[in-house]
């Protein structure tokens, strides 16, 4: 369903479908409707987005950018305890 979104640049039904039953708050586990959920992301105009997918995009991209704030500082956290270690 990703290629979908690949080759049309927009929502098609069948995708949305998809997007619907892998879309936030479900536990699904499914590489296919991942896969759709992130390729859709990334090729559909986000103006061309369903309201409940623009609000996901938006808390997808802050929660990797908390992330990847926490890991650079645990990452300095950690050289300097080896810093401090061999003294």
């Amino acid at each position: 369903m990703g290629t979908a979104a690949r080759l049309n640049g927009a929502l098609t039904p069948e995708l949305y479908e998809v997007l619907r039953a892998a879309g936030p708050g479900r536990k699904s586990i499914a590489v296919n409707a991942v896969n759709a959920v992130d390729d859709t992301l990334t090729f559909v105009r986000f103006r061309d987005l369903p309201p409940w997918l623009k609000r996901w995009a938006v808390c997808v991209t802050v929660w990797d950018r908390l992330e990847a704030w926490w890991l650079r500082g645990e990452d300095a956290a950690r050289r300097v305890w080896q810093v401090v270690r061999r003294g």
